[in-house]
């Protein structure tokens, strides 16, 4: 039985970490940080369940179940396995994700090096978006390389940068922190619970999960056993990653309110605090940081994206669908980022409850023999809560539905679909108890 050295699995693990942290992983912390203020720990914690421990369980979740998404999801049924993936895979590729790399990367890493009519113009985007994603496709191309390209190279350029606007902001914080917003003073563990969807980082674990199966399996790792070992420990060193590039983020935030007021977005709070860390420096020391880490994310998207794919339309090869969906997502990424943002919410307030519960039945399926009807009343429950909060995120309220729903517990801060999930699942596993499988 082949074992993977603690430097292998370490080395995967710097993988998994730098594709994670992409453009929702670095421009929203700052932004909490700036809101929450002096109740920053809690918020920060609430930020860390849903971008940090949920996903690294979300990485277990896949070794656990054999390698990929859909073998999860087949379990509710195979038709839903099906649509279900795919629209994850979508939604975190092409559509969202993937366009998100390269429109961050422009606004903060090449922007603000531009002036006069040119920085206002469309045209420098739609050319850096067609060099990034040339990039990506030449990276992408051979994922049995993504290890050592990302793993052994670029993260350890991409931390090194992080670390020094982290390190300089705790020995000299650009100033005092000051109170928490009106909008996180109520409820900021909540509220930070829920902004955690924004970074994607649940239902792209569920993604990139089976990116690490196949590089640990790779390396000759064959056995269940060994790959959840291998998943453990380079799931616990790209979370203890993701938490200090969290909370350092989430710091600069919360000291830099006085110094340059509330900003529209974590991007600008971080481009205007790094001046200030480092002088004229501090912006280039920034530009490297997002172009490396969006880089990354894009390159493990891409591959992630076409590895399903190429699975489920055996005529269009792996190779062809990184071409497809690297020149969609040039083509979209030129929407904007505010746009690809506002768009984003109404999809992920939908889908992101029901990959947490998805995930979290699938590590005790075996209490109820893995019983469909179990995933199925669930989700059913969870959807009908998600799929409104949805709806409501993109402006259209159903008004005599939403009355009803109201009542539920964690309704107002976005987490009502948890009691549906629970009276579902403990229905279903009544069900299961009462006509014993065949």
């Amino acid at each position: 039985m082949t074992v993977l050295t603690f430097k292998k699995n370490f080395i995967i693990g710097l993988m998994l970490f730098a594709l994670f942290l992409g453009a929702g992983n670095i421009i929203f912390p700052p932004k909490l940080g700036q809101l929450a203020g002096s109740d920053l720990a809690l918020a920060m914690f609430g930020f860390l369940i849903t971008g940090v421990g949920l996903p690294l369980l979300a990485i277990l979740a896949i070794a656990h179940a054999g390698g990929d998404l859909r073998s999860i999801a087949d379990r509710v049924h195979p038709t839903f396995g099906l649509i279900f993936t795919m629209i994850v895979y979508l939604a975190i590729g092409p559509f969202f994700g993937i366009p998100r790399t390269a429109t961050v990367s422009y606004e903060i890493g090449i922007s603000p090096f531009l002036s006069g009519e040119v920085a206002t113009a469309q045209w420098p985007l739609l050319v850096f978006s067609i060099l990034f994603f040339a990039i990506t496709i030449g990276l992408a191309l051979n994922p049995a390389k993504l290890v050592d390209r990302i793993g052994k190279y670029l993260t350890p350029i991409l931390f090194l940068v992080i670390a020094l606007l982290a390190i300089k902001s705790f020995v000299d914080p650009i100033g005092a922190i000051n109170r928490p917003d009106e909008t996180f003073g109520t409820h900021p563990f909540f509220k930070s619970f829920v902004e955690g969807y924004l970074t994607m980082d649940v239902i792209a674990a569920l993604i990139f999960g089976s990116v690490i199966t196949a590089a640990i399996h790779a390396e000759g790792v064959k056995t269940s056993k060994g790959l959840m070992k291998s998943m453990i420990v380079a799931g616990s060193v790209a979370a203890i990653g993701l938490s200090f590039v969290y909370i350092s983020l989430g710091f600069i935030g919360a000291t830099s309110l006085e110094a340059i007021g509330l900003q529209e977005n974590g991007g600008i709070v971080l481009s205007l605090a790094s001046e200030l860390l480092y002088g004229s420096f501090g912006p280039v020391i920034l530009a490297i940081t997002i172009l490396f880490a969006c880089l990354t994310t894009s390159v493990g998207l891409v591959s992630a994206c076409a590895q399903f794919f190429s699975q489920v339309v055996p005529a269009l090869s792996y190779k062809t669908f990184v071409v497809i969906f690297a020149v969609f997502s040039a083509v979209v990424a030129n929407v904007g980022l505010t746009q690809l943002i506002s768009l984003s919410i109404p999809v992920l307030l939908m889908i992101y409850p029901l990959a947490i519960v998805l995930m979290l039945l699938s590590f005790v399926d075996n209490a109820f023999g893995r019983r469909p009807i179990v995933y199925v009343l669930a989700l059913f429950g969870t959807a009908l809560v998600s799929v409104f909060d949805g709806l409501a995120g993109g402006g259209i309220v159903v008004v005599p539905v939403v009355d009803i729903l109201k009542h539920l517990p964690l309704y107002e801060q976005q987490i009502g679909w948890l009691l549906p999930a629970i009276i579902g699942a403990g229905i279903g596993y009544v069900i299961t108890l009462a006509t014993p499988s065949k």
